[in-house]
């Protein structure tokens, strides 16, 4: 569904944690990323909170289908959370409000960690970008849908030029929006104790 970083709005809110991995130091930065959300994990399951994972886009295009993908390798992966968001049951622009109000009817308090696809700078793309507090799907491509999550994960598939902003959908690599996923995917299954791990 696409969001938008740009430097003003970064500076709003608290430091991202920037990944990218086609670099050298992909291991250890997913190793630290891991430790940061487990202990965020560890806090809220202390706290009684159900952990959600609410991925969202859309499979019929490839530049918004991260969301989706990384929906189905948690599913594979049998992780513990709940996972909101796949490629046989996508969350995107027409049902995102409605699972909103389902996940919010069905746990008190969930921690929401939402995932998407996003546009950043010719620098950031091919970056994954964690950042606490909402995601605000959509924006990217100029619609209005509710901001969404405690904590969120934006794939940078592609920057931003003088194309409708739209046309990234298509001219997203599917090597990059895979590569985004495996590494999202990673850090995720990197929180689970060694015998949680599939």
């Amino acid at each position: 569904m696409f969001s938008l970083f740009g430097n003003d709005e970064r500076r709003l809110d608290s430091t991202p944690f920037y990944l990218k991995p086609s670099g050298g130091t992909e291991e250890k930065e997913i190793a630290i990323l891991s430790l940061t959300i487990g202990e965020i994990i560890r806090q809220a399951s202390a706290a009684g909170r159900e952990v959600v994972f609410l991925c969202i886009g859309s499979d019929r295009y490839v530049g918004d289908s991260l969301g989706p993908l990384v929906g189905s390798m948690l599913e594979d992966s049998q992780v513990p959370y709940k996972v909101y968001g796949t490629l046989k049951d996508p969350v995107h622009a027409f049902n995102l409000k409605g699972t909103i109000k389902e996940i919010n009817r069905q746990f008190t308090e969930p921690l929401i960690f939402s995932i998407d696809a996003s546009l950043g700078t010719k620098e950031e793309a091919g970056s994954v970008i964690f950042k606490e507090g909402p995601l605000k799907p959509g924006k990217g491509i100029e619609k209005v849908l509710p901001p969404v999550g405690d904590y969120h994960f934006a794939g940078v598939v592609n920057y931003i030029d003088p194309l409708p902003t739209s046309q990234f959908l298509n001219d997203t690599r599917l090597y990059t929006v895979m590569m985004l996923a495996q590494a999202i995917v990673k850090v995720i299954t990197g929180t689970l104790p060694d015998e949680g791990r599939v």
